[in-house]
């Protein structure tokens, strides 16, 4: 039976005639009606839990995403049919991505689509452009505080070129990833404009108050983003007598949610970018985008009610979007961004803190933190999905499992942060790591880091052959570590050529503040054309992923879905992870310590270490080398 049509449905039929339709392309109504109609009595829940007893914003909301369907071109319309027939496509053992900021790597985004062959040859087909929509120069946090999200930075290009490289993605197979900041605008925001200069309606978009009495009252309970270089989380704005809630720096300013107008807007602006062949949206920042006081203000329950908003908005215009969350946090609070089967929230989300127990096992040559986070993560459901990397545009936050490291061996956490950030910034003697400290509080002892893989991995410093050949092996185990892992691996732009500090930085005005622009140099394009010369450190590395990414592509036991588990290889500086699918299993070793091992596993039979192309009759002596690994493969297929 056809399902009863409400009022919202005739309101949308209403909306058809002012809706803007690509000329020559008719979008099938009774697409969007069926997808609507499938989810509309939770769509109209949720949103009435978010504003109560509000309907005609309920209705705007409605026509809206009927409106952003219509506008959606024939070839996204397609593309979201082929994936509603596969809701798992993204799940794919192949699937690669590489991060990357459009100034630093092509110059403008005509520079990157000019480049997508070099990212072809580098196996990549998820691409995730770092901010990229107008900022003001000086006040951006990189991108992160956006003036405009329909309005493309002018010295990158504009949103037609942003369209275009979407649409030659799309057409070798990439799928384009964009951050969309959903916590705060810029203070040059038009909204932001217009609430300074106390124009009706716009105030109530963000947090304003005229006096210090409630953001007081909220600074008892909120933690600090950034205590040491924006203290606090409001701004007294001078010249017009306000405080203004910046939960991260004062030309950042949070949006309230709590208002309907915001809600409705800024998922318009989502879609807005998603109808620009979008493919993957980050939700960036995304627990802290509802506020209550007397709260931490953080992964508050109404945070999960407006992002499955989203996710079912997404489902409705659509379906071909990925929702990928940016919950910098402890795994507890980050599972819960998957949502549930019934209600799935995120698509995927980072895996923060494997990484930081990555560098933290770098640094102190044990694995039994690590094997922790492993076997924490191999106990959640296989339907979660996670992005896992090595490094980023970010800092590396210092957030371990210190309770567990306090009970195993008496770790103190503020003395074991300081010792973490001496070795890799090279004040730990015998370290061999090149970064820079963000964000350092002398007065809690408590800094995080800065520095791209290879630095970090002691190929800066290198003085010879053989401390250079110890900082490649080193590079490529932890990235054969992140291609063991479940979930999409993710590249950081450069680091497929062994890409070092750019210390530049430090005389640049804009930048000198911010240690993170430390690993965000420039591409090294002369260093790279290195990759096709053998021997050099450039060729190792690149044909060393290369040859990482066909071997996971290759064998039937990378599947994300795959049984994982980590096993005792008989000393502790080697993490030991077996997996296994249809009748054909790994068992991976990797050594975090800075000499030759001989590690063992339990596992019998024949193994063909498909790295270096080596046969072993059994597991009981594996030799590893300083920083080495091994990737066994036993099959039965």
């Amino acid at each position: 039976m056809r399902p009863k049509r409400s009022r919202t449905t005739a309101v949308v039929q209403k909306n058809v005639a002012a809706a803007s339709v690509p000329s020559g392309w008719v979008a099938d109504e009774s697409v969007f009606q069926r997808r609507l109609d499938q989810r509309q009595e939770e769509l109209r829940a949720l949103y009435n839990t978010i504003y109560p007893n509000d309907q005609q914003a309920y209705e705007y909301f409605v026509a809206m995403l009927h409106r952003m369907f219509l506008s959606r071109k024939e070839a996204l319309h397609e593309q979201d049919a082929q994936r509603e027939q596969d809701p798992q496509w993204f799940k794919a053992k192949d699937f690669v991505g590489m991060m990357l900021y459009t100034n630093a790597f092509g110059g403008t985004l005509q520079g990157v689509k000019e480049k997508l062959g070099y990212l072809n040859e580098c196996g990549v087909n998820y691409l995730h452009l770092m901010p990229l929509l107008l900022s003001p120069e000086g006040r951006s946090d990189g991108g992160y505080a956006v003036a405009d999200f329909r309005t493309v930075q002018p010295q990158l290009g504009t949103m037609e070129d942003l369209e275009a490289l979407a649409d030659a993605c799309r057409a070798q197979g990439t799928c384009l990833c964009l951050d969309f900041v959903m916590n705060h605008t810029s203070e040059d925001h038009e909204w932001a404009q217009k609430a300074r200069a106390g124009e009706p309606g716009y105030r109530e978009r963000y947090f304003f108050y005229d006096n210090w009495d409630i953001p007081n009252r909220y600074e008892e309970t909120v933690p600090q983003v950034f205590p040491t270089t924006a203290p606090g989380n409001f701004t007294w704005l001078e010249d017009c007598q306000q405080v203004v809630m910046t939960t991260f720096y004062p030309y950042q300013w949070d949006l309230n949610y709590a208002n309907p107008v915001v809600m409705n807007d800024m998922t318009e602006n989502l879609l807005y970018l998603t109808n620009r062949g979008i493919d993957v949206i980050r939700l960036d920042a995304v627990p802290y985008i509802w506020k209550e006081l007397g709260t931490s203000c953080r992964n508050l329950p109404m945070v999960h009610t407006m992002v499955r908003l989203m996710r079912l908005a997404c489902e409705i215009v659509c379906p071909s979007v990925l929702l990928l969350g940016e919950v910098v946090m402890e795994p507890a609070k980050v599972v819960p961004y998957f949502g549930s089967t019934e209600k799935p929230e995120c698509h995927m989300l980072y895996n923060v803190t494997t990484m930081a127990t990555t560098w933290h096992t770098l640094a102190t040559g044990d694995v039994s933190l690590l094997r922790r986070q492993l076997d924490t993560v191999c106990a959640l459901p296989k339907e979660f999905l996670f992005l896992n990397y090595l490094r980023c545009h970010d800092d590396i936050g210092w957030g371990l499992d210190y309770a567990w490291l306090n009970a195993r061996f008496g770790t103190d956490e503020v003395a074991h942060k300081r010792y973490l950030n001496q070795w890799f910034t090279g004040q730990w003697p015998g370290s061999v790591s090149r970064g820079e400290l963000y964000n350092d509080d002398p007065r809690l002892g408590d800094a995080r880091l800065c520095g791209t893989t290879a630095s970090l991995c002691g190929l800066e410093t290198a003085c010879d052959a053989m401390s250079q050949a110890r900082a490649v092996g080193c590079d490529l185990m932890l990235h054969a570590w992140m291609f063991t892992q479940s979930g999409i691996p993710v590249l950081y732009s450069g680091d497929e050529v062994g890409q070092c500090n750019d210390y530049s930085y430090h005389q640049d005005p804009n930048k000198c503040a911010d240690s993170r622009y430390l690993h965000r140099g420039d591409f090294p394009w002369e260093a790279a054309e290195q990759r096709h010369v053998e021997g050099t450190v450039e060729n190792q590395l690149f044909y060393g992923l290369r040859r990482l990414e066909t071997l996971r592509a290759q064998y039937p036991c990378f599947q994300p879905n795959a049984n994982v588990w980590t096993f005792d290889t008989g000393s502790p500086h080697v993490l030991g992870v077996g997996r296994w699918y249809n009748g054909c299993k790994l068992m991976a070793f990797f050594n975090f310590g800075g000499s030759f091992i001989t590690a063992t596993c339990p596992e019998p039979g024949d193994y063909h270490e498909v790295m270096y192309d080596n046969h072993y009759t059994n597991l009981n002596q594996v030799g590893l080398y300083p920083y080495g690994f091994a990737w066994m493969i036993q099959s039965h297929t």
